[in-house]
Protein backbone atom coordinates (compact mmCIF):
# COMPACT_ATOMS: atom_id res chain seq x y z
CA UNK A 1 0.00 0.00 0.00
CA UNK A 2 1.47 3.30 -1.14
CA UNK A 3 2.34 5.73 2.25
CA UNK A 4 0.59 9.23 2.18
CA UNK A 5 2.83 12.12 0.59
CA UNK A 6 4.36 15.07 3.36
CA UNK A 7 6.92 16.82 3.48
CA UNK A 8 8.73 18.07 7.06
CA UNK A 9 11.30 21.17 7.07
CA UNK A 10 13.51 21.44 9.92
CA UNK A 11 16.74 23.06 10.45
CA UNK A 12 18.21 24.89 14.13
CA UNK A 13 15.99 27.66 15.71
CA UNK A 14 16.24 30.82 13.55
CA UNK A 15 17.14 28.89 10.47
CA UNK A 16 14.43 30.66 8.94
CA UNK A 17 11.86 27.27 8.54
CA UNK A 18 8.73 29.10 9.11
CA UNK A 19 9.16 31.37 5.90
CA UNK A 20 10.08 28.42 3.78
CA UNK A 21 7.20 26.44 5.29
CA UNK A 22 4.78 29.27 4.06
CA UNK A 23 6.28 29.53 0.48
CA UNK A 24 6.70 26.24 0.30
CA UNK A 25 2.49 25.35 1.77
CA UNK A 26 1.40 27.91 -1.28
CA UNK A 27 3.75 26.28 -4.57
CA UNK A 28 2.02 22.79 -3.53
CA UNK A 29 -1.02 23.39 -2.43
CA UNK A 30 -0.13 22.83 1.61
CA UNK A 31 -1.42 23.04 4.85
CA UNK A 32 1.36 23.83 8.06
CA UNK A 33 1.30 21.34 10.76
CA UNK A 34 3.39 23.07 13.86
CA UNK A 35 5.64 20.18 15.23
CA UNK A 36 7.02 23.09 18.19
CA UNK A 37 6.15 21.38 22.01
CA UNK A 38 5.72 25.30 23.42
CA UNK A 39 3.49 26.78 20.03
CA UNK A 40 0.37 24.47 21.38
CA UNK A 41 0.14 26.60 24.17
CA UNK A 42 -1.94 29.38 24.12
CA UNK A 43 -0.81 33.13 24.71
CA UNK A 44 2.95 31.98 24.62
CA UNK A 45 3.71 33.87 21.43
CA UNK A 46 6.91 36.29 21.23
CA UNK A 47 8.63 33.85 23.15
CA UNK A 48 8.09 30.85 21.06
CA UNK A 49 8.67 32.73 18.12
CA UNK A 50 4.72 31.91 16.98
CA UNK A 51 4.16 32.97 13.44
CA UNK A 52 1.34 35.81 12.94
CA UNK A 53 -1.97 35.80 11.20
CA UNK A 54 -0.20 38.30 8.64
CA UNK A 55 3.19 36.19 8.19
CA UNK A 56 0.82 32.95 7.70
CA UNK A 57 -0.19 34.62 3.88
CA UNK A 58 -3.69 32.97 4.54
CA UNK A 59 -1.89 29.38 4.91
CA UNK A 60 -3.90 26.94 7.14
CA UNK A 61 -1.87 26.27 10.30
CA UNK A 62 -2.58 23.65 12.49
CA UNK A 63 -1.79 23.20 16.42
CA UNK A 64 -1.01 26.13 17.21
CA UNK A 65 -3.39 27.89 20.76
CA UNK A 66 -4.48 24.53 21.50
CA UNK A 67 -3.73 24.06 25.20
CA UNK A 68 -3.70 26.45 27.97
CA UNK A 69 -0.38 27.13 29.20
CA UNK A 70 -1.12 25.57 32.61
CA UNK A 71 -1.48 22.10 31.39
CA UNK A 72 0.96 19.87 30.18
CA UNK A 73 0.90 18.52 26.39
CA UNK A 74 3.22 15.29 25.77
CA UNK A 75 4.98 13.99 22.90
CA UNK A 76 1.90 11.35 22.87
CA UNK A 77 -0.48 13.87 22.82
CA UNK A 78 0.93 15.73 19.63
CA UNK A 79 1.39 12.22 17.87
CA UNK A 80 -1.95 11.44 18.25
CA UNK A 81 -3.12 14.79 16.59
CA UNK A 82 -1.14 15.32 14.23
CA UNK A 83 -1.79 12.22 12.98
CA UNK A 84 -5.27 13.23 13.01
CA UNK A 85 -4.40 16.53 10.93
CA UNK A 86 -2.48 14.82 8.58
CA UNK A 87 -5.35 12.94 7.92
CA UNK A 88 -8.03 15.39 7.45
CA UNK A 89 -5.29 18.01 5.32
CA UNK A 90 -4.81 14.54 2.83
CA UNK A 91 -8.63 13.89 2.90
CA UNK A 92 -9.43 17.32 1.32
CA UNK A 93 -6.70 16.82 -1.43
CA UNK A 94 -3.53 19.16 0.30
CA UNK A 95 -0.15 18.50 0.70
CA UNK A 96 0.77 18.26 4.93
CA UNK A 97 3.77 20.53 5.87
CA UNK A 98 5.29 19.45 9.20
CA UNK A 99 7.30 22.48 10.58
CA UNK A 100 9.06 22.80 14.11
CA UNK A 101 11.86 22.81 16.09
CA UNK A 102 10.82 19.85 18.70
CA UNK A 103 12.68 16.70 16.43
CA UNK A 104 11.58 14.45 18.99
CA UNK A 105 8.05 15.04 18.12
CA UNK A 106 8.60 15.13 14.35
CA UNK A 107 9.91 12.06 14.52
CA UNK A 108 7.57 10.47 16.92
CA UNK A 109 4.83 11.47 14.36
CA UNK A 110 6.61 10.02 11.81
CA UNK A 111 6.78 6.84 13.37
CA UNK A 112 10.48 6.86 13.58
CA UNK A 113 10.33 6.66 17.62
CA UNK A 114 7.98 5.23 19.34
CA UNK A 115 6.16 7.44 21.82
CA UNK A 116 5.60 4.38 25.01
CA UNK A 117 2.55 4.54 26.92
CA UNK A 118 4.46 4.23 30.23
CA UNK A 119 2.53 4.80 33.76
CA UNK A 120 3.78 7.03 36.21
CA UNK A 121 6.31 5.73 38.80
CA UNK A 122 5.45 7.85 42.04
CA UNK A 123 8.14 5.63 43.30
CA UNK A 124 11.11 6.49 41.09
CA UNK A 125 9.13 10.31 40.44
CA UNK A 126 9.43 11.31 44.45
CA UNK A 127 13.49 10.08 44.44
CA UNK A 128 14.29 11.78 41.22
CA UNK A 129 12.56 15.05 42.18
CA UNK A 130 14.78 15.58 44.86
CA UNK A 131 17.56 16.03 42.58
CA UNK A 132 18.86 19.04 40.47
CA UNK A 133 18.26 19.71 36.56
CA UNK A 134 22.05 18.97 35.89
CA UNK A 135 21.96 15.95 38.11
CA UNK A 136 18.94 14.40 36.40
CA UNK A 137 20.64 15.41 33.10
CA UNK A 138 23.64 13.76 34.10
CA UNK A 139 21.41 10.80 34.32
CA UNK A 140 19.29 10.50 31.55
CA UNK A 141 22.68 11.16 29.56
CA UNK A 142 24.34 7.77 30.79
CA UNK A 143 21.21 5.66 30.30
CA UNK A 144 19.70 7.30 27.18
CA UNK A 145 22.65 9.74 25.06
CA UNK A 146 20.10 9.89 22.43
CA UNK A 147 16.97 11.61 23.93
CA UNK A 148 19.76 13.55 26.06
CA UNK A 149 21.12 15.16 22.71
CA UNK A 150 17.80 16.61 22.90
CA UNK A 151 16.22 17.44 25.71
CA UNK A 152 15.94 20.85 27.30
CA UNK A 153 18.69 20.13 30.10
CA UNK A 154 17.37 22.49 32.53
CA UNK A 155 13.53 21.10 32.76
CA UNK A 156 13.08 18.84 35.90
CA UNK A 157 9.50 17.91 34.50
CA UNK A 158 10.92 16.61 31.17
CA UNK A 159 14.26 15.01 32.80
CA UNK A 160 12.10 12.99 35.20
CA UNK A 161 10.04 11.71 32.39
CA UNK A 162 12.97 10.46 30.12
CA UNK A 163 14.10 8.87 33.24
CA UNK A 164 11.37 7.06 33.81
CA UNK A 165 10.68 5.70 30.98
CA UNK A 166 13.85 4.81 30.16
CA UNK A 167 13.49 2.90 33.97
CA UNK A 168 10.85 1.34 32.25
CA UNK A 169 12.11 0.50 28.74
CA UNK A 170 15.56 0.95 28.98
CA UNK A 171 15.69 4.13 26.63
CA UNK A 172 12.98 5.69 24.57
CA UNK A 173 12.86 2.74 22.01
CA UNK A 174 14.05 3.80 18.39
CA UNK A 175 13.11 3.23 14.83
CA UNK A 176 10.38 0.37 14.60
CA UNK A 177 10.40 -1.42 11.30
CA UNK A 178 8.34 0.67 8.76
CA UNK A 179 7.62 4.47 8.89
CA UNK A 180 4.04 6.24 8.06
CA UNK A 181 4.78 8.38 5.44
CA UNK A 182 6.66 8.70 2.40
CA UNK A 183 8.16 12.14 3.66
CA UNK A 184 10.21 14.38 1.97
CA UNK A 185 12.13 16.10 4.66
CA UNK A 186 14.23 19.60 4.04
CA UNK A 187 16.79 20.79 6.25
CA UNK A 188 17.46 24.05 6.39
CA UNK A 189 21.49 24.66 6.30
CA UNK A 190 22.94 27.83 7.68
CA UNK A 191 26.91 28.93 8.34
CA UNK A 192 27.33 29.12 12.23
CA UNK A 193 28.19 32.67 11.70
CA UNK A 194 24.85 33.85 10.01
CA UNK A 195 22.40 31.72 12.58
CA UNK A 196 24.75 33.40 15.52
CA UNK A 197 23.45 36.48 13.99
CA UNK A 198 20.06 35.35 13.24
CA UNK A 199 19.97 34.48 16.83
CA UNK A 200 20.79 37.72 18.32
CA UNK A 201 18.68 39.74 16.14
CA UNK A 202 15.87 37.93 16.66
CA UNK A 203 16.03 38.18 20.61
CA UNK A 204 16.46 41.93 20.55
CA UNK A 205 13.54 42.41 18.09
CA UNK A 206 11.21 40.20 20.54
CA UNK A 207 12.30 42.05 23.38
CA UNK A 208 11.72 45.30 21.68
CA UNK A 209 7.91 43.79 20.35
CA UNK A 210 7.35 43.66 23.90
CA UNK A 211 8.36 39.79 25.02
CA UNK A 212 8.98 40.77 29.00
CA UNK A 213 5.24 42.23 28.93
CA UNK A 214 4.16 39.05 27.45
CA UNK A 215 5.35 37.00 30.44
CA UNK A 216 4.28 39.81 33.10
CA UNK A 217 0.70 39.11 31.15
CA UNK A 218 0.77 35.38 31.67
CA UNK A 219 2.02 35.59 35.39
CA UNK A 220 -1.02 38.26 35.91
CA UNK A 221 -3.39 35.55 34.39
CA UNK A 222 -2.24 32.58 36.91
CA UNK A 223 0.83 31.40 34.88
CA UNK A 224 3.14 30.86 38.05
CA UNK A 225 6.92 31.44 37.39
CA UNK A 226 7.83 27.83 38.42
CA UNK A 227 5.57 26.42 35.24
CA UNK A 228 7.54 28.88 33.33
CA UNK A 229 10.12 27.26 34.42
CA UNK A 230 9.49 23.92 32.18
CA UNK A 231 7.95 26.88 29.42
CA UNK A 232 11.47 27.15 27.43
CA UNK A 233 14.45 29.50 27.65
CA UNK A 234 12.43 32.82 27.11
CA UNK A 235 9.76 32.53 29.83
CA UNK A 236 12.85 30.96 32.10
CA UNK A 237 14.44 33.49 32.00
CA UNK A 238 12.38 36.48 31.92
CA UNK A 239 10.89 34.81 35.10
CA UNK A 240 13.87 34.95 36.71
CA UNK A 241 14.28 38.89 35.75
CA UNK A 242 11.12 39.75 37.31
CA UNK A 243 11.55 38.24 40.04
CA UNK A 244 14.93 40.10 40.66
CA UNK A 245 17.28 37.02 40.42
CA UNK A 246 18.92 38.09 37.54
CA UNK A 247 19.61 41.41 35.64
CA UNK A 248 17.88 42.76 32.91
CA UNK A 249 21.71 42.54 30.99
CA UNK A 250 22.48 39.40 32.80
CA UNK A 251 19.28 37.96 31.28
CA UNK A 252 19.81 38.60 27.27
CA UNK A 253 23.42 37.67 27.60
CA UNK A 254 22.58 34.29 29.20
CA UNK A 255 19.65 33.76 26.88
CA UNK A 256 21.83 34.26 23.93
CA UNK A 257 24.27 31.78 25.00
CA UNK A 258 21.41 29.08 25.86
CA UNK A 259 19.87 29.89 22.48
CA UNK A 260 22.97 29.34 20.70
CA UNK A 261 23.81 25.95 22.81
CA UNK A 262 19.98 24.71 21.88
CA UNK A 263 20.54 25.10 18.03
CA UNK A 264 23.66 23.41 18.32
CA UNK A 265 21.62 20.29 19.87
CA UNK A 266 19.57 20.75 17.76
CA UNK A 267 22.19 20.41 14.65
CA UNK A 268 23.44 17.15 16.77
CA UNK A 269 20.10 15.68 16.64
CA UNK A 270 19.71 16.03 12.95
CA UNK A 271 22.92 15.37 11.69
CA UNK A 272 22.02 11.43 12.33
CA UNK A 273 19.55 11.65 9.66
CA UNK A 274 20.53 10.50 6.30
CA UNK A 275 17.69 11.10 4.87
CA UNK A 276 17.31 14.85 5.27
CA UNK A 277 17.91 17.21 2.02
CA UNK A 278 20.00 19.79 2.75
CA UNK A 279 19.21 22.95 1.25
CA UNK A 280 21.81 25.72 1.39
CA UNK A 281 19.28 28.82 0.56
CA UNK A 282 15.82 28.40 1.51
CA UNK A 283 14.66 30.12 -1.67
CA UNK A 284 16.19 27.19 -3.59
CA UNK A 285 13.43 24.19 -3.12
CA UNK A 286 12.11 21.34 -5.04
CA UNK A 287 9.38 23.04 -6.97
CA UNK A 288 8.09 19.10 -8.14
CA UNK A 289 7.06 18.88 -4.61
CA UNK A 290 7.47 15.06 -2.72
Amino acid sequence: MEKPKIMVIVGPTASGKTSLSIKLAKQHNGEVISADSRQVYRGLNLGTGKVTAEEMEGVPHHLLDIVDPKEIYTAADFVRDGRATITDILSRGKLPIIVGGTFFYTDALLGRIVTPEVPPNPTLRAELEKLSAEQLFSKLEAVDPVRADEIDRHNPRRLVRALEIADALGSVPQLPAEELYDAQILGIHIDQETLHKNIHNRLLARLDAGMIDEVKALHERGLSYERMEDLGLEYRYIARHLKGEVSYEDMVTTLETKIRQFAKRQMTWLKRDKSIEWISDPKVTNEEGP
